[in-house]
């Protein structure tokens, strides 16, 4: 499954940079993790990145509640700095340098800043949730929805932005033992 959508991504988007969200909270970063490293296994260049490395200062997380499911929708990520030190470089391609995690979020320090480059065709792979919430959805040339079992926590965000309708592809992981694609069509 992973090599299938490897595949298809490449086909659709392997020259020049690209982006690919991998949207979810239980199991995105390892799914993101082994995609990675399949579309790279034929010398494509793959950059990771996790949005869990650009939150907010804890007292910006949390001034609405810990528990909150809508503060951790609308306050968690700092989505600014996400676009400035990371998006808009990385798509600029060249030698224009760019950073994959800015924030560490269990010591609440921003992360001194380690600025990479890479080749003109390239692409970055981003985890996280909320990743096709309508401010950021333009930026993906190819997203994946993670489906899972139980998805409460993200309430807010699925009622207001629909990631599922949005998604390039939909993957049910409820059985990380046996994910599947699913194909949200008619047919």
């Amino acid at each position: 499954m992973l090599d299938g959508l490897a595949d298809e991504f490449l086909h659709n988007y392997g020259k020049g940079r690209t982006l690919f969200a991998v949207d979810g909270v239980d199991g995105a970063a390892p799914f993101a993790d082994a995609l990675a490293e399949r579309m790279g296994r034929g010398g494509h260049a793959v950059f990771r990145a996790s949005m869990d490395r650009f939150q907010k200062p804890r007292a910006q997380r949390n001034a609405r509640g810990v528990d909150s499911a809508e503060a951790h929708y609308h306050d968690t990520f700092d989505y600014e700095l996400f676009r400035r030190v990371l998006v808009q470089p990385f798509k600029l391609g060249g030698s224009t340098g760019f950073v994959t995690a800015a924030f560490d979020a269990e010591r609440d320090a921003q992360i001194e800043m380690d600025w990479k480059t890479g080749p003109q065709d390239a692409t970055l792979i981003v985890d996280g949730a909320f990743l096709n919430r309508p401010e950021l959805r333009g930026l993906w040339n190819f997203s994946v929805w993670l489906e899972v079992a139980d998805a409460a926590e993200q309430a807010p965000y699925i009622a207001e932005a629909r990631p599922r309708e949005h998604a390039s592809a939909i993957m049910d992981i409820s059985d990380p033992g046996h994910p599947r694609r699913l194909f949200a069509d008619s047919c």
